[in-house]
């Protein structure tokens, strides 16, 4: 798994990023977007530093490429998004095709962590993926 700048178009990451902050607001951290191969955070808040391991992270999270199809054909319904609770924060996790976007906030409601996720799916379903 590697961090590889431009790995999002910037038109897609703008979107991304501007979809997260209005679903979340103030309380966004950051969004990372990732494929099962290559990674790249697009957005930091400001009084944050970036020395969290976030390659482990993602490593973690793309794990969801493979885990979501264990769930295929449950009787729950179709995998929409994983939300992850810490004790400073919060993780969503959307993956669509062989995309995917995590966001952490600092506090986050499951309605509004469903908006999150609704928005970054819309956003990455009407955004082809950079080549």
């Amino acid at each position: 798994m590697s961090d590889q700048r431009d790995l999002v178009d910037p038109s897609l990451e703008e979107q991304l990023v501007s979809a997260c902050r209005t679903a979340v607001g103030d309380s966004l951290r950051s969004v990372t977007y990732f494929t099962p191969d290559a990674y790249e955070q697009m957005y930091l808040r400001s009084d944050l530093e970036a020395d969290a391991d976030l390659a482990a992270s993602v490593e973690h999270e793309a794990a969801g490429f493979r885990t979501q199809m264990a769930y295929e054909g449950s009787e729950l319904g179709d995998y929409q998004y994983t939300l992850r609770v810490f004790e400073n924060g919060f993780m969503t996790r959307v993956i669509d095709g062989d995309r995917g976007v995590f966001v952490t906030t600092d506090g986050i409601t499951v309605l509004r962590s469903k908006e999150v996720t609704e928005a970054i799916r819309s956003t990455l379903r009407v955004t082809a993926p950079a080549e």
